[in-house]
């Protein structure tokens, strides 16, 4: 089997499984604790992954808070802070996002090879664009990112972007925090879409950790073979 990056795939959830909820602020699902601990993860990788939707909701920046951290990277030979990664079906992201426009390290934008002229023309100027396939094949991604000496990448979200890794079989290792409550809308953002997954009740995943963060529950995931009656 040829060589690709370790894939971690980070998410919070409620309870009921939402990863958000429909109103205009971002859903707070964990803590200050918690929001560390994420962050000592994001340290330790090569590259952060999310989807379109996610930049255009949430407008993250995906670089490391802590000044130790980043120090620590440097003064280990590597690059301030992770590769920063996204996939669109279009390309069709703002320019100005943060995503874009804070750090200093190379974005890639992710797209369908037929959207890459476009999305050039757009992206261009701020980002990396490479066509992953019609439709974005995660294989592709992975292979990009083990040419470019990724070996270790986190996947944070959003739903499709959990889904078509998940089903793809390319996720290794999932960190799935849950939060104290329900949000109670069948229309709010879950945590994986419609799917076949490897991972299913004859393909039990192995639960690795179990860890309270605050008021959060910490269920560290490893999705290596298994037997077909384990448990």
């Amino acid at each position: 089997m040829s060589s690709r990056p370790y894939v971690l795939l980070s998410v919070a959830t409620s309870v009921d499984g939402c990863i958000d909820d429909r109103s205009d602020q971002r859903l707070i699902l964990s803590g200050a604790a918690d929001l560390d601990r994420v962050d000592a993860e994001r340290a330790g990788v090569d590259a952060i992954l999310v989807g379109a939707t996610t930049v255009r909701r949430d407008d993250p920046r995906l670089l490391i808070r802590s000044p130790e951290r980043v120090a620590a990277r440097v003064a280990a030979g590597r690059s301030a802070h992770p590769l920063r990664l996204t996939i669109s079906s279009s390309g069709d992201l703002d320019p100005a996002a943060r995503l874009f426009t804070t750090g200093p390290q190379e974005r890639v934008v992710y797209v369908p090879t037929a959207a890459v002229g476009a999305a050039q023309a757009r992206l261009g100027a701020v980002a990396t664009v490479v066509g992953a396939g019609d439709p974005v094949d995660p294989r592709s991604i992975l292979a990009d990112l083990d040419g470019r000496g990724v070996r270790r990448l986190m996947v944070e979200g959003g739903t499709a972007v959990h889904t078509l890794f998940l089903t793809a079989g390319l996720v290794d290792e999932i960190h799935l925090v849950v939060a104290p409550f329900f949000v109670g809308d069948p229309g709010a953002p879950r945590f994986v879409g419609a799917g076949t997954f490897p991972h299913d009740v004859r393909h039990r995943m192995r639960l690795a950790e179990v860890r309270t963060v605050d008021d959060v529950v910490l269920l560290r995931y490893l999705l290596g073979d298994t037997d077909d009656d384990n448990g």
